[in-house]
């Protein structure tokens, strides 16, 4: 296979290099030609001599400067300005070598020649190349056309380096799927130019108009630059003309040169929360984290997987992975071993729930941190089975806590939620329960215990947005509880960030808590997500509100009054101070929960003992 491409590679050089010889002895002669005004007697017999007895030199130096500046190496279907440029410095370098040559020689010839002779040379040299690309382009076209299929029509946004790239991307694709249209820009000072020959139309106030005039079928937006609260504008302004968008995700495809067709992707609801990501300190995660051993309970979940991709891109000693369900577990561990041959990974199947099996698992492998993200977290699921809530949140948290404090491990962190805070569900009261045993036992452990809390997350098992996705991809409706539900959000990475952040920030007892900017509306999160799927409110999917559920809030709190905030180094995060409580009375109140749960359950007794000892628990009687 690789002989037949170099077989052909080589005959097209050699052609090349043929009509190359060609065009080089025309030029010498049409040089002399256009000198003497289309006149070939008025040509003097030494001017034809020098040209003639002077070809065969004037052929080897031109193609010997051509190869040098790899004329015959680059991928002509694809020729742009670099190309361009390499034919120019060729061409001058060939005319400047002969120009000296003659001279050498005692070859006369007139002074005009090398000018004419140049422009001449340059020109054949490159309309032969670029043509191959125009020829390639109408051919696909002509092809699509064949087919019946019309271009997908684009607007790009961005008129910068990267909108320029992903233009030329489109306009030199061997199969011509897609034709951009227009380009909007808010830079007034390009407006009403073009850019490779598309009109640059006006500012992001012409999206929509420009969408209908255009019949625009997709719009791209290529602004790396931009920021988030920028983007989330401009999403705004797209999503109202039903075109599917896809977006350019960063700076780095444009500083790597990667900026193609390839790496756009869709837009997602993640870029209408209009706010800086959170950033982490990868240095200050590395340094606790690698070499160590690192046991993840949870750890096929949404966020205990993404903490197990990210602790597993840091180099541990040793990562252990406990779940209660098997092919999370294994798809995880399938994940990590592809991607990372060399870690030191062990998936055990467990319950937190079961005391000798955490106790034989902390005797075995000995971690020194531990990241606690097992846990029921759906609050109607749980509002019907307090009993399970307790057992797997609180018991299964007591267990491991007390599994940590025994084998003494160095760090512990417990992934919490804002539900915890003032809750008004049993979820939520199961966790801060969970905050308050993380709380006492870091008194009297030599192992320093955190909690962190953060919001929803986007994507999650369980979230609204899946949710949605699927009730759009059905036909609708999409429900919503409430027009005025709102909830704080934030990504899948974020907030396994914070969580390792907070690790490296733990000096035990402390609740972190993420800045994650202003709350949304769950209505609004419903809304956008119809119409990025390119679909009308009302019309092509209609909304229901189903009222709150049980234990529902309107909207959540991220801190109780009494706790207070400090900032970390990381301006996002923040420490909320710990409420002191009676951790003897407390301890008491669990053990008599014990009982409450392992029997008979009674839900509404059980909601009342989970109101002792939680007294921000409001609970409400059915």
């Amino acid at each position: 296979m690789k002989q037949r491409i170099s077989k052909r590679m080589l005959i097209r050089i050699i052609l090349l290099a043929i009509f190359d010889a060609m065009a080089i002895t025309l030029c010498t002669v049409f040089a002399i030609y256009v000198r003497y005004d289309f006149v070939f007697f008025d040509i003097p017999d030494y001017f034809w001599r020098s040209t003639l007895i002077f070809i065969p030199i004037n052929l080897c130096l031109t193609l010997l400067s051509f190869t040098l500046w790899n004329l015959y190496r680059s991928v002509w279907r694809y020729a742009s300005a670099t190309e361009l440029v390499n034919i120019i410095c060729a061409v001058s370098c060939a005319t400047v070598g002969q120009v000296i040559c003659k001279y050498i020689f005692g070859l006369r010839i007139p002074r005009s020649y090398p000018f004419i002779y140049l422009v001449a040379l340059l020109f054949l040299t490159a309309g032969v190349r670029f043509s191959y690309r125009a020829f390639r382009l109408l051919n696909a076209k002509r092809r699509m056309m064949a087919l019946g299929k019309e271009p997908t029509r684009c607007m790009v946004i961005g008129a910068g380096n990267a909108g320029n790239e992903i233009i030329k991307e489109i306009m030199t694709t061997q199969y011509l799927t897609m034709k951009v249209c227009c380009i909007i820009d808010d830079g007034e000072g390009c407006w009403g130019k073009k850019l490779r020959g598309v009109p640059i139309i006006g500012g992001r106030g012409s999206i929509i108009e420009a969408a209908a005039n255009y019949e625009i079928d997709e719009i791209i937006i290529a602004i790396p630059s931009a920021k988030p609260s920028e983007i989330k504008a401009i999403v705004e302004i797209c999503k109202e003309t039903g075109c599917r968008m896809r977006i350019l995700p960063g700076m780095y495809q444009l500083i790597n040169g990667e900026i193609n067709t390839s790496v756009l992707r869709d837009v997602q609801i993640e870029d209408l929360l209009g706010r800086e990501s959170v950033t982490t300190n990868l240095d200050e995660i590395m340094g606790y984290v690698s070499g160590r051993n690192i046991l993840v309970t949870g750890g096929g979940g949404s966020i205990g997987s993404e903490l197990c991709r990210q602790i597993a891109d840091h180099n541990p000693g040793r990562l252990i992975i406990v779940d209660i369900y098997e092919n999370n577990a294994y798809d995880i561990q399938q994940e990590l071993l592809r991607k990372y041959p060399d870690l030191k990974l062990t998936v055990l199947i467990a319950s937190v729930r079961n005391t000798l099996r955490m106790d034989k698992i902390f005797e075995e492998y000995r971690p020194d941190i531990v990241y606690h993200a097992a846990a029921h977290k759906h609050v109607p699921l749980m509002e019907e089975s307090p009993n399970e809530a307790v057992k797997n949140n609180v018991f299964g948290t007591l267990k491991v806590v007390q599994a940590a404090d025994k084998w003494k491990v160095k760090k512990f962190v417990l992934i919490s939620t804002d539900k915890a805070v003032n809750p008004t569900n049993v979820m939520g009261a199961t966790k801060r329960i969970c905050e308050m045993i993380v709380q006492s036992y870091n008194d009297r452990s030599e192992t320093e215990f955190v909690a962190v809390r953060f919001g929803n997350v986007l994507g999650s098992n369980g979230s609204v947005i899946p949710l949605f996705k699927k009730q759009i991809e059905e036909g609708g409706p999409v429900t919503v509880t409430h027009p005025d539900i709102i909830r704080y959000f934030m990504t899948i990475p974020e907030a396994v960030a914070l969580v390792l952040q907070a690790g490296a920030y733990a000096k035990g007892g402390e609740i972190f808590v993420l800045d994650m900017g202003e709350p949304v509306k769950i209505l609004d999160l419903a809304e956008n997500l119809i119409k990025l799927s390119g679909l009308r409110v009302g019309e092509d999917i209609e909304i229901v509100f189903t009222g709150l559920r049980p234990g529902e809030k309107l909207f959540e709190e991220m801190l109780m009054d009494e706790e207070g905030l400090k900032e970390t180094e990381n301006k996002r995060i923040h420490i909320g101070h710990p409420i002191d409580f009676d951790e003897k009375t407390f301890l008491d109140q669990i053990d008599e929960l014990r009982t409450y749960v392992e029997g008979e359950p009674d839900t509404e007794e059980i909601k009342k003992r989970i109101a002792e000892i939680v007294p921000t628990y409001k609970y409400r009687t059915e």
